[in-house]
């Protein structure tokens, strides 16, 4: 009980010493001043941030689509590398069907 009844008397003072405490006029606007500055640093800060993600994102996405370009045309290459043995198997099994051809 006896801390419950400090805590009635301790935070009231807690609160009248920082009222007494508190700023001046003049030292509330060097505050709000100093506040706005640092946003404005803050602000700039992230803009430049931002700047330089968006300059990353933009490689990242110029080295992918490269990527993708040079896997495309390895891909065109192996299928028409394909087709033509698909055509040399076809030609030679054409020519192996009319070889073994009886005449009748």
């Amino acid at each position: 009980m006896s801390i419950r009844l400090s805590a009635l008397f301790v935070v009231p003072a807690a609160i009248l010493a920082l009222g007494a405490a508190a700023c001046s006029p003049a030292e509330q606007e060097q505050t709000e001043a100093r506040d706005d500055a640092a946003g404005d640093r803050a602000g700039a800060t992230a803009g430049k941030a931002g700047s330089a993600l968006k300059e990353e994102a933009s490689q990242v996405g110029s080295a992918i689509a490269a990527g993708a370009s040079e896997a495309a045309q390895e891909v065109d290459e192996a299928t028409d590398s394909l087709a033509r043995k698909a055509d040399a198997q076809k030609a030679e099994t054409a020519r192996d069907t009319q070889g073994n051809a009886t005449p009748n």
